[in-house]
């Protein structure tokens, strides 16, 4: 609206011309909200109650009587309340401009104040205090300005007599001294180091020139067997080909072996043990006939001597009997022989060799003397009669 009037967060409106004083004032304080002004009747003025800088640059004289210029900067503004806007306004509100220079002049009147009562080493040393101090000796006359002094700092003192320059020298040069051994340690570490990074450096140079030497020894050992690769693929076949046949020559010699072995060398070897065993077989027989007819000869040869022998004594004693038995013995010779024609014809198997042909002969003669014995104990063909000297006698008949 056209009379209605609103201050900025940061402004206080000033209405002169009303009735209505809610302070001690000629006039009405709006801060925050919006008011009506009546035209003619009243009249708005806006005073800022922004945070403003007075810059204060001061030539002091210490305690010592050092001539010292001191720069501070003050940050204030006008008190939110309304009896420091009050005040503010009868005395700032024409000449809002000037605020930073009229504040300034007077922290500068304080600030030679504090500073004449301190030492040099004092201000440099305890810059808080100097600042502290100002602010405090200045706060009633603020309080009256209706400004509100949020900091005061010390920026900067210069001492164009060189005092301060001198009272740092010692200070300086120890520091100096200091600094140049520390630069010095510094410079030898450094190169220490330097010489540490360069060993290192070295080494893994020569590390890296053996890995790379190795990887290219490496890399043509590959490229060597990879271009060999053909060739020896090629003579590894030709070998395991060569092997195969070998292997193969082998088995067919084996099986031409096996079948050599089958076909020809086990049926030789079989009919050799054949002919072998009818040859002993037969040099066997032979001489089991040969022992046997040597043995049926000497046999006859002793039943002879001991029928002649007999003969003769039954003949000397008249002795029936043996002359019936002599005729028998002189028949022995033709049964032994007709037994040995029909033991050599026949198919006979002699386990026992010569034993066994002794054993056969034996049982011939045997036979013969059984023959004997039943002609004299009476068989069919026999008479016993009165012999001589009283024994009986056996006689003999022979049939046709």
């Amino acid at each position: 609206m056209l009379f209605w009037h609103v201050p900025a967060p940061n402004e206080a409106m000033l209405i002169s011309g009303s009735k209505r004083q809610a302070q001690d004032t000629q006039f009405r304080i709006v801060t925050g909200h919006g008011s009506f002004v009546m035209p003619i009747k009243q009249k708005a003025r806006m005073l800022s109650l922004a945070l403003r800088e007075a810059e204060i640059v001061e030539d002091c004289v210490t305690q010592q009587g050092i001539r010292l210029r001191v720069r501070a900067v003050a940050v204030f503004k006008v008190g939110d309340d309304a009896v420091s806007i009050a005040n503010a306004a009868r005395r700032f509100l024409a000449e809002q401009d000037r605020m930073e220079e009229l504040v300034g002049r007077i922290f500068a009147g304080h600030l030679r104040s504090i500073v004449g009562g301190l030492t040099v080493e004092q201000i440099i040393r305890e810059r808080d205090r100097v600042a502290q101090e100002v602010k405090q000796g200045s706060h009633s006359e603020m309080e009256k300005l209706g400004i509100v002094v949020d900091a005061l700092q010390i920026q900067e003192i210069d001492d164009a007599t060189g005092y301060i320059d001198n009272l740092a020298a010692p200070h300086a040069a120890a520091v100096a001294s200091q600094a140049r051994i520390a630069q010095a340690k510094s410079d030898q570490e450094a190169a220490e180091r330097e010489q540490q990074a360069a060993a290192l450096k070295a080494e893994y140079e020569r590390d890296t020139a053996i890995k790379r030497a190795g990887f290219h020894a490496e890399t043509e050992q590959v490229n060597a067997r990879a271009a060999q690769a053909g060739p020896l693929a090629e003579a590894r076949y030709s070998q395991e080909t060569i092997e195969e046949q070998t292997a193969l020559a082998e088995r067919q010699a084996q099986l031409a072996a096996q079948r050599l072995e089958a076909e020809v060398r086990r049926p030789a070897d079989a009919e050799a043990y054949r002919q072998r065993t009818l040859a002993e077989a037969a040099r066997d027989r032979a001489k089991y006939e040969a022992d046997g007819g040597a043995y049926t000869e000497r046999t006859l040869a002793q039943a002879q001597a001991d029928a002649n022998t007999a003969r003769a004594a039954s003949l000397k004693d008249g002795n029936q009997e043996l002359i019936a038995a002599n005729r028998i013995v002189e028949n022995l010779p033709a049964l032994a022989d007709a037994a040995s024609r029909g033991i050599s014809g026949a198919n006979l198997t002699v386990l026992n060799g010569t034993d066994g042909v002794n054993d056969m002969a034996a049982g011939l003669v045997g036979q013969g003397m059984a023959i004997l014995n039943a002609l004299r104990n009476g068989a069919p063909g026999a008479d016993k009669g009165a012999g001589v000297n009283g024994k009986p006698s056996l006689r003999v008949t022979e049939s046709n």
